[in-house]
């Protein structure tokens, strides 16, 4: 069980640096402005949970940090890379070399086992885990060669997980990891990226609605408006297991 910790008391060297950010989008002949002027670093090895409700720019900012979509204007660096600067080739080496996603829904293939969803990462990744290494960071190495079927959500986000962290990425991308699962299942699931974070170093961001997840986070960013309404560092970390709702 993991045990309550200090919030990391030095700021490191910020994974991302996020000057200026706007996203814009056409729709009809109405323009939605998903973002307005971020301006924010968020620090490499952090666990950093980003609230705010639906339609604030959390997911889009995601997207743009994952490499998924590109700004409208502004610039992001990860580390030393400034994404803008990127084609879409090298985009895509960005996200298979560095970023990790986990979404909502699992997205896992019904006929492949554990073992297999995982090594569809694996095989194209420079540096992977093992699978079976991988599965059992996150608890199901007893698990390795049963279907979907036969795991419970909880089990199934748990190789999603595994999937995104086999390949070794600096970045964790989880958008409403939490969202499909009851509130005893997604704390297991928290345990698990909260493991993550800690023993690999892993610069996690997790989306969510849910306000409490907020106290297991080294950094909380709230959205509103397209824009940052707060930026704070929590003094101390919760443990998952300190969480219901």
């Amino acid at each position: 069980m993991s045990s309550p910790a200090p919030a990391r008391n030095t700021t490191p060297k910020a994974a991302f640096e996020i000057e200026a950010l706007t996203k814009t989008y056409q729709v009809g002949e109405t323009e939605v402005h998903a973002l307005r002027g971020i301006d924010l670093d968020l620090p490499e090895g952090e666990l950093i949970v980003i609230l705010g409700p639906s339609g604030s720019g959390k997911s889009t900012m995601l997207n743009i940090l994952g490499g998924l979509d590109r700004p409208s204007t502004g610039r992001v660096c990860f580390r030393d890379m400034d994404l803008g600067d990127l084609d879409d080739g090298a985009l895509t080496r960005y996200r298979r070399e560095h970023v990790g996603f986990i979404f909502q829904f699992y997205n896992l293939i019904p006929s492949l086992t554990a073992r297999e969803n995982v090594s569809l990462v694996t095989e194209i990744a420079s540096r992977p885990m093992r699978p079976e290494e991988a599965l059992s960071l996150v608890g199901l190495g007893h698990r390795l060669d049963h279907f979907p079927s036969q795991l419970s959500g909880g089990e199934q986000q748990r190789v999603a997980v595994a999937r995104a962290v086999a390949k070794q990425p600096a970045v964790l991308l989880c958008d409403e990891p939490t969202g499909a699962l009851d509130s005893q299942t997604g704390i297991a699931v928290l345990e698990t990226l909260d493991k993550v974070n800690r023993e690999l170093g892993t610069t996690t961001l997790i989306i969510t609605h849910n306000v409490v997840i907020a106290n297991m986070a080294d950094r909380v960013v709230t959205f509103a408006d397209g824009r940052t309404s707060e930026v704070r560092r929590n003094e101390m970390r919760k443990a998952p297991t300190e969480l219901s709702w």
